[in-house]
């Protein structure tokens, strides 16, 4: 019911003032073999169009419908390295001691603004391929997008001290209290927001110890949908309204922030143009 309220407010108010004209910013999207095959390069843009996302992090399985989708719409894409082969490489990456080489090899071309997203928890924290792994990004002045624990953030600013890192779906954790504490801890911390809509806005209202969160660090969070699976491109529009929903409750100024000024001034502007499609 929540859902249908947003979308009829989309349609009734001017463009000019509602949030649904405000410009997204996704840091948090991934484009697999398997959705390549479903969907285009130019259908993804469209859905990324429609939904008002200007900009968007993306990463896949394998590397190469990144790229592609890079080329494709540089102006849109931010092309994140992503270290997965097959799916399968989710449990067993962080035991591939070639992995390191794989990933150096990788970044020569130029185009890869981090890497990740990084599948890491607490008992492989202390992974020397993980290890190796920072101190790449870390020489390439490159973010990492970490899905792990809180020890595992701890890992990465013991080896790092200034690393900038994403933590992916404000942590396996993903209690206020937690991440306040983390965010006074390091200041190159960022966290995004994908796939947490009903801890942030249980029954599409959003909670205060939340609303409380993002007001005191309105400049360290980002929005996402993941677009961990087929099913969750083919729900996409569904998913940003919830988003836009919860953000609607925020003061405007904030809601901004995380929509799209925090990852603009994280990932800079845009520095190329369109190029003709076909």
């Amino acid at each position: 019911m929540i859902l249908y309220k947003l979308i009829l407010s989309c349609l009734i108010f001017s463009f000019s003032t509602s949030l649904c004209a405000e410009p997204l910013f996704d840091v948090h999207l991934h484009y697999n073999a398997s959705d390549a095959r479903q969907f285009s390069l130019q259908q993804i843009i469209d859905k990324l169009e429609r939904n008002g996302i200007k900009r968007a992090v993306v990463t896949g399985t394998p590397n190469l419908h990144t790229q592609e989708l890079y080329q494709y719409a540089p102006e849109h894409i931010i092309p994140l390295l992503g270290v997965y082969r097959s799916h399968e490489d989710k449990l067993s990456w962080s035991n591939d001691v070639s992995l390191p080489s794989r990933i150096e090899s990788e970044l020569k071309n130029g185009v890869w603004r981090g890497i990740g997203e990084l599948h890491i928890f607490a008992k492989d924290r202390h992974n020397p391929v993980f290890r190796r792994i920072v101190k790449i990004a870390a020489h390439h002045k490159l973010y990492l997008h970490i899905h792990g624990d809180p020890a595992v953030i701890d890992s990465v600013y013991d080896i790092n001290p200034s690393q900038p890192v994403i933590w992916a779906h404000a942590g396996t954790y993903p209690y206020p209290d937690l991440l306040a504490d983390y965010l006074h801890r390091y200041p190159s911390l960022y966290i995004d927001l994908s796939v947490r809509d009903t801890n942030i806005a249980h029954n599409g209202q959003i909670n205060d110890d939340w609303y409380e969160l993002f007001i005191k660090f309105p400049d360290r969070f980002m929005i996402g949908v993941d677009t961990y699976s087929l099913s969750r491109w083919k729900k996409f529009d569904a998913a940003v309204a919830t988003i836009r929903n919860w953000l609607s409750q925020l003061p405007d100024d904030v809601a901004k922030q995380l929509a799209t000024d925090n990852a603009t001034t994280f990932f800079g502007p845009t520095t190329r143009s369109r190029k003709n499609r076909k």
